[in-house]
């Protein structure tokens, strides 16, 4: 293995375990502060954040560029919204994050149901091994599946959405750029929320600003220009590979962080999930 790659495998390692950790931070302020508002302070700030370094880029980008930069991260702004909704009502964020996972999976046939692109062998294999994941995950209490559980699939799949509207438009595209203006977007439709919802006036402390820090500068900005200087020195199956990571370290955050307590039927059925990702990845590889 060549040092770039190592290093490229560090920073997308590094990556998960910030994706993790906003996973906790975002769900530490949310308790607090309603769901628009943070979305839109935390997504304008990290696009600021980033843009110093990818600005000549952005000023350079044509308008049907930005616009559909602008609608791809219109989408993922749909996804976020209902992430947040999803987090400020779980009582499990683990669980939570074994199912945003699956997007992953989902992306295939979305892929089927818009651009016709039939799913390849390993997404028809990988495919029951999700959904006995979600079984074994979802109905632990009997067959009831709790409402948090429902956003947080609806969130997956409209994050499979935006892969795979992602992956069309970003092909001349720097990744940076990209990351910049989509998230400039997310803020933006978060703005607007706000403008139509009017949340409740809240109180600002010190540890709502903490944790507001973190979900912004570690777990948005530097996460993604992480993922992104990885993403450039590591095959795509291997980076994959790597990026199923963030569940668990979710899982072990959840639990020794916010005192979780994830049952046996659960814990299994997140283990199902990652060994379908497993199986998707592999097997996807040897095409």
């Amino acid at each position: 293995m060549n040092l770039k790659a190592l290093k490229g495998e560090l920073f997308l390692v590094l990556a998960t375990i910030l994706a993790a950790i906003g996973w906790i931070a975002s769900k530490l302020v949310i308790l607090e502060v309603p769901g628009e508002i943070f979305i839109t302070s935390r997504f304008l700030l990290a696009s600021l954040i980033l843009f110093p370094f990818c600005y000549k880029k952005v000023l350079a980008l044509k308008p049907k560029q930005i616009i559909s930069l602008l609608g791809v991260g219109f989408v993922l702004a749909l996804s976020i919204q209902v992430w947040v909704y999803a987090v400020s009502i779980s009582t499990t964020l683990a669980e939570g994050a074994f199912i945003m996972s699956l997007a992953m999976i989902i992306a295939p046939f979305v892929s089927l149901i818009l651009f016709r692109v039939k799913p390849n062998r390993a997404f028809w294999i990988a495919l029951p091994i999700a959904i006995l994941g979600m079984a074994l995950l979802t109905l632990a209490n009997g067959w009831q599946v709790d409402r948090s559980q429902w956003y947080f699939l609806l969130a997956s799949g409209l994050l499979s959405l935006h892969f795979v509207l992602n992956k069309r438009v970003i092909t001349n595209l720097n990744p940076l750029t990209s990351i910049c203006v989509q998230l400039f977007a997310v803020g933006l439709v978060g703005a607007i929320s706000v403008g139509i919802t009017q949340p409740d006036a809240f109180e600002l402390n010190r540890h709502i600003l903490f944790w507001f820090a973190v979900s912004t500068l570690i777990a948005t900005s530097i996460r993604y220009l992480a993922q992104t200087v990885g993403q450039f020195s590591v095959k795509m199956e291997t980076a994959s590979l790597i990026m199923i990571l963030e569940p668990v370290w979710t899982l072990m955050l959840s639990i020794s962080m916010l005192g979780e307590v994830v049952g046996t039927q659960k814990l299994l059925g997140g283990g199902v999930i990652f060994l379908s990702l497993l199986v998707y990845i592999k097997l996807s590889k040897k095409r």
